[in-house]
């Protein structure tokens, strides 16, 4: 261990001028000053992985929400195509009356009729409707089949046969029972 040596004279004088800690000052701005860059870039860091973290959860909802979104566009698609189908347009033409036209007869450019027309024929008797024919929606259950029984298509199957079994001798020319009502569609999803 040494001692600084004590000056005396001029040397003490230049001596005054100078901070005897000055090696302590000039470090301490600089170790001041990365501490503070490390700090801002931690933050900095945090603040980014925040950011994109908020935008991957907006984008897996928004992801969802179009998903959801094309499924009931979808269902929506399929309803009109039912609805749309030939066999049912000519199925709800026949309910609400409507039946299909005669032959058509045609004007020429001279004004000649060229064609027989003839009138619409008369609508036959209402008659059921076959299961393929009607629209999905007809065929959901029912709100008495929600708890817990069959579904409403169950009452569409004959009933089954009770009695003895048919001989030569008690057999009968077959009446067909009244047909049972159709189902009618429930609004709404």
């Amino acid at each position: 261990m040494s001692r600084k040596p004590v000056l005396r004279g001029r040397a003490a004088r230049l001596a005054r001028l100078f901070p005897a800690g000055r090696g302590q000052a000039a470090r301490t701005p600089f170790v001041l000053l990365v501490v503070l860059l490390l700090g801002g870039g931690l933050i900095g860091l945090l603040m980014l992985n925040s950011a994109l973290s908020e935008g991957a959860f907006q984008r897996e909802a928004l992801q969802k929400d179009a998903k959801n979104l094309t499924d009931e566009e979808q269902a929506l698609q399929r309803d009109i195509d039912s609805y749309s189908a030939p066999d049912a347009l000519q199925l709800r033409a026949r309910q609400l009356g409507m039946v299909p036209g005669g032959d058509p007869a045609f004007l020429g450019a001279d004004g000649t009729v060229k064609g027989v027309p003839s009138a619409a024929p008369t609508p036959p008797p209402a008659q059921e409707t076959p299961l393929s024919l009607l629209p999905p929606a007809a065929l959901a259950l029912s709100p008495s089949a929600t708890d817990g029984a069959a579904p409403a298509t169950a009452d569409l199957a004959p009933p089954p046969a009770q009695g003895p079994a048919p001989t030569p001798e008690n057999t009968t020319p077959a009446v067909p029972a009244a047909p049972p009502p159709a189902p009618t569609p429930t609004p709404g999803r």
